[in-house]
């Protein structure tokens, strides 16, 4: 079997597995998705979706966020984990949104580049779920299970993005991508994957 026809039916699989897989993020508008994602750097979907609302109805938009206390961010995230690292990310891209961006959060990759905290994971999960372009969000959950499946032989993220992007037809890779992801979390986990519960064992190098 060729590599897209891998995917594909890989895709299948997971698709019906998993028909309702979303982004893991609670929001309301790019902004917050785009805020959202930085926080959740080596810290749970979950404790960034606790935050977040406190954060939001405080600092609804970038003009606010630009404006806020930094102790009082700090004191609104401190739970995320790098708190002050993330307060000073999170201020700076408010204040670049306000003044570069007429508190708009851009859509394409080199602008979304620029802002503090945003690398192309974060970039590309933004990208997708707000402005629905294709993209392959690559985080943990992705490298782990692409890698188990034969899918790339590499484990440097931007080199996995490539990988998957040549495989991947455009109109699946979004998709594609919250399947891996929700895939990693609940069967192909880090340590002691299940895989005798797993719909892709027959297909999958690691389980094999």
């Amino acid at each position: 079997m060729d590599k897209s026809s891998h995917v594909n039916e890989v895709y299948r699989l997971l698709k019906k597995k998993y028909p309702d897989a979303v982004t893991f993020l609670d929001y309301k508008s790019a902004f917050q998705l785009l805020i959202a994602v930085i926080l959740s750097a080596q810290t749970t979907d979950a404790q960034v979706n606790k935050v977040s609302p406190i954060l939001f109805k405080k600092y609804p938009n970038p003009q606010a966020l630009m404006n806020s206390s930094i102790d009082d961010v700090e004191k609104i995230i401190k739970s995320t984990g790098f708190y002050k690292v993330k307060a000073k990310n999170i201020t700076s891209t408010a204040k670049k949104l306000f003044l570069d961006y007429n508190s708009e959060v851009p859509k394409h990759m080199d602008d979304l580049l620029t802002l503090r905290g945003v690398g192309r994971k974060s970039a590309n999960v933004v990208r997708a779920h707000c402005f629905n372009d294709p993209a392959i969000i690559v985080d943990t959950h992705f490298s782990r299970v692409t890698k188990r499946i034969g899918l790339t032989n590499s484990s440097n993220p931007e080199i996995i993005e490539r990988d998957l992007m040549v495989i991947t037809d455009q109109s699946i890779q979004t998709d594609f991508s919250m399947l891996i992801n929700t895939h990693g979390r609940k069967i192909c986990v880090s340590r002691n994957p299940l895989c005798k519960e797993c719909v892709l064992k027959s297909i999958c190098m690691y389980s094999g």
